[in-house]
């Protein structure tokens, strides 16, 4: 995938936040970009934005969770497009509070839309690649999909499972000429922490989770990158058909905080000690 231009993207989790960045990236690479949400508003908000600049995009209302709903978002971008040749799985949900008081309805929900959200994006297009033969799958994990801390336990779960699956995936299919990336940011400014508006069991969190979401939020308001940074290191990744990618120079090493303390047999250590952001 050296050259983007005239190619088709599906990018989930469009509407807003490294979703709506990545799209925007891709259309002013020239691709025609299907922007799929399950924010219905949002999303015709951000696909107007577009297609006032000028850009060639489509908007599809899509819940990733539902294999079905991920189905309708392929067979709408090849009756429009015929084609697909990016794909970037990037919905997510991201969850805070202690995990002894969390719950099933949680945990599915997460699960649901982080996970199967992925899986349902690359059983449904990969496939297309690999008979096509060329194309490439960027799935959105996160910082969290490679470290760990006490208050973001669903969501690092989530997405260290997004990490293997990532990885196994490209071991699948980049021997048959598609590529495929991990994309793991660390503090970008967007509304993740704002994700309980879209829970299917209602928005209202509780007292803790308030208390844990608060400062969180603020620091993604204060110290987070813009999303328009992430986008762009994704499609240099693509192009450069790169595997990792990283927002921050501080996520590698932090990462290998873990294998140090497997080599030593110790307890999982603070993978920051000692670093500054």
């Amino acid at each position: 995938m050296k050259e983007l231009n005239g190619k088709v993207a599906v990018v989930t989790g469009a509407a807003s936040g490294i979703g709506f960045a990545m799209s925007k990236q891709f259309v002013s690479e020239g691709m025609q970009v299907v922007m799929a949400d399950v924010e219905e508003e949002a999303l015709a908000r951000s696909a107007t934005q577009l297609e006032a600049e000028g850009a060639d995009v489509l908007g599809v209302l899509c819940d990733v969770s539902d294999a079905a709903s991920v189905q309708d978002l392929a067979e709408q971008t090849l009756s429009s497009y015929g084609g697909v040749h990016v794909v970037c799985n990037n919905a997510g949900v991201g969850p805070a509070g202690l995990m002894l008081e969390t719950t099933p309805e949680e945990w599915e929900w997460i699960v649901g839309v982080n996970v199967m959200g992925v899986a349902h994006g690359v059983i449904t297009f990969a496939p297309l690649m690999v008979e096509a033969g060329e194309g490439h799958i960027v799935n959105t994990a996160s910082e969290a999909g490679l470290v760990t801390n006490s208050v973001l336990g669903m969501y690092c779960a989530t997405k260290h499972a997004v990490v293997g699956l990532t990885e196994s995936l490209w071991r699948e299919v980049h021997p048959q000429g598609v590529g495929v990336s991990c994309l793991c940011p660390n503090l970008v400014n967007t509304q993740i922490f704002n994700s309980e508006r879209n829970r299917p069991y209602g928005a209202e969190l509780t007292a803790t989770q308030n208390a844990i979401m608060t400062p969180l939020r603020e620091t993604l308001s204060a110290r987070g990158i813009a999303p328009s940074d992430v986008a762009a290191k994704v499609v240099d990744a693509i192009t450069e058909d790169r595997f990792w990618v990283f927002t921050h120079d501080i996520t590698p090493e932090a990462a290998a905080v873990r294998f140090t303390d497997i080599e030593a047999r110790r307890n999982p250590t603070d993978p920051y000690a000692g670093m500054e952001f």
